[in-house]
């Protein structure tokens, strides 16, 4: 977990700097854009890996007639753990329901009376083939820089969700053991994936669509 509180301390510094560049990072591939929310992987997703995993295991467990609480894997989520896990799962997505919400009223505000006023503005200089003036582009900066403000504040209420959400599984929820096999299933899935988008990427540089 320490690896995880790391990254997210990291990014959040990044963030100050460059919020739009923490939200769409360039080395991103267009598939795991594709399951982006909010710059990183939706709090709600754990859940659906775990119980994944869990069945998995149960399923090899079965089938190589293994006894039930002999390993010690998330085959073995005891009838507590599955209420604790159900319990965090309804507040997460309660949390993460509220973030996306937020999210999107500034992704609203993109056509606010501002916005609009400021496009009109700029589209007048372009059709007067008039350099946009200082006062312009000093309104324009004030009005994009507060709605980027903006979604810093989201992201960061979104990676303390991410975190909280991890935290509270392997912490509070899962034995020690079972926290590896949980980490090791996410550390899987974040890495195929992108090695399955860069194939793809590359697929579709080298065969762009007609």
């Amino acid at each position: 977990m320490q690896h995880y509180e790391e990254y997210y301390q990291a990014k959040s510094a990044w963030a100050h700097q460059d919020v739009l560049d923490v939200l769409s990072p360039s080395w991103r591939t267009s598939l795991e854009e594709a399951f982006l929310w909010i710059g990183g992987w939706r709090p709600s997703t754990a859940f659906h890996l775990l119980y994944s995993k869990s069945g998995l295991q149960l399923e090899t467990r079965l089938h190589d007639g293994i006894p039930a609480n002999d390993n010690d894997d998330l085959a073995d989520l005891s009838g507590e753990q599955l209420r604790l896990i159900d319990h965090l799962q309804l507040r997460t997505i309660r949390e993460e329901r509220h973030i996306t919400e937020e999210m999107a009223r500034v992704q609203e505000s993109a056509a606010d009376a501002s916005m609009v006023e400021l496009s009109h503005l700029a589209t007048q200089m372009i059709m007067r083939r008039t350099t946009p003036c200082l006062r312009v582009n000093q309104r324009v900066d004030a009005t994009l820089v507060a709605k980027e403000n903006q979604m810093e504040e989201l992201l960061h209420a979104a990676d303390d969700l991410r975190l909280r959400t991890l935290r509270a599984i392997v912490h509070d929820i899962l034995t020690p053991i079972q926290a590896v096999h949980f980490l090791i299933a996410v550390a899987e899935l974040h890495l195929r994936l992108h090695d399955w988008g860069k194939r793809r990427d590359a697929v579709a540089t080298s065969h762009p669509s007609i």
